[in-house]
């Protein structure tokens, strides 16, 4: 019994080794990282009216689009108006979107975000009028209408304003429904295509390699860094979506690219694990100037006919920091970058300034991307 023991502790080792998660969480599955060719989103829009706001729609003379458009429907429901009598300002005209999924079928239903074109102030309680949705070849695909969902408000006064979110945008949830399908048979092709999100020549040549070790049989093979082409089997000729089902939950390594994405207006910093940094100095410091004003009030002498007086007084002040170089030797791994911008002492705008400095300097070895 006690020589039985280390070779249930090896067999443990081996049953941990195989569920590691650090493993688990460097692959991706094919559905995650690529799309296959048809299986697509398409794009719709439409322009339409919504009713029912409480004096914050459009100002008519403002916008005659909005006038053109209330005198047309209301023309279409045998309702004539003279010239000028049009005062509401319950009517706004609107841009309404929509994404039509793949395989989308007749009488399902789709969200919306309706916007407005004119001058209206807020979209809340308002009711979007029946609107086609068009695609890029100007045919209908779907039709919008229902009441809208506004998350943002906005409240005005005399003496000021409170405004949160954006009231003028608004969201028709489940309030389009699908008139038209996009023909498009899977059971068709003899052969697929997928398209990697992220162009990369090692992730789809893995791609590949994945598929074929499925199917046991070289029938995939690497077009270019974004394609991988793949012939279907004699035995999927006419089952191609359970061909898709297998493939797509295939897992792979995905190479990810040296990237550091920026955003100066919110100072946010995203570092890539492969970016890398040769040898260089970094400087931070400089000279700063401050600059006051004071008023100081000048008394006349005792038993006089002088008068109080008030002179401003500008002072300047010069405070030149001492520059201190911090060196960091190359190559520097994410972490040991991290810990160097760190101890600087920097804001997140300053650390942005020195890693494009660094770019230019030709010591930063990943994709800078500043948005």
């Amino acid at each position: 019994m006690k020589k039985k023991r280390p070779v249930l502790f090896l067999l443990l080792l081996l049953i941990l080794s195989l569920f590691n998660p650090g493993d688990a969480l460097a692959r991706s599955r094919i559905k995650d990282i690529a799309s296959f060719e048809g299986v697509r989103q398409n794009q719709l829009l439409g322009y339409g009216l919504v009713v029912g706001l409480n004096g914050t729609g459009d100002r008519i003379r403002n916008t005659p689009f909005t006038e053109q458009s209330i005198e047309a429907m209301l023309d279409r429901l045998g309702i004539g108006l003279k010239e000028n009598d049009l005062r509401t300002r319950n009517v706004a005209a609107v841009m309404v979107t929509a994404t039509l999924p793949p395989f989308a079928r007749k009488g399902s239903r789709i969200d919306a975000v309706v916007s407005s074109m004119g001058d209206a102030t807020d979209l809340q309680g308002g009711t979007l009028i029946i609107t086609p949705l068009l695609g890029a070849d100007g045919q209908v695909y779907a039709v919008a209408q229902g009441p809208l969902s506004v998350t943002g408000f906005s409240v005005r006064g005399r003496q000021g304003a409170v405004s949160e979110g954006v009231p003028t945008t608004a969201r028709l949830s489940g309030g389009a429904i699908v008139e038209r399908e996009i023909d498009f048979d899977l059971r068709e092709l003899d052969r697929i295509r997928l398209a990697l999100h992220e162009p990369d020549f090692t992730t789809a040549a893995r791609v590949a390699d994945a598929i074929n070790k499925h199917l046991g049989r070289p029938l995939a093979e690497m077009l270019d860094p974004t394609t991988v082409e793949l012939y279907a089997p004699p035995e999927y000729r006419s089952a191609i979506p359970r061909l898709v089902a297998q493939i797509e939950n295939l897992q792979v390594e995905a190479e990810s690219r040296a990237r550091v994405v920026v955003d100066s207006k919110t100072g946010t910093i995203v570092i890539g694990e492969n970016v890398t940094i040769d040898r260089v100095a970094v400087s931070q410091g400089g000279l700063t100037v401050r600059i006051s004003e004071e008023v100081e009030v000048v008394q006349p002498d005792p038993f006089s006919y002088g008068t109080t007086a008030f002179e401003t007084g500008t002072f300047i002040d010069v405070e030149e920091k001492q520059v201190d170089f911090m060196i960091m030797g190359g190559p520097v791994s994410l972490q040991e970058l991290v810990d160097a911008l760190n101890a600087t002492g920097v804001g997140a705008r300053e650390v942005i300034s020195i890693l494009q400095a660094i770019k230019h300097a030709g010591a930063l070895h990943a994709e800078l991307e500043v948005l």
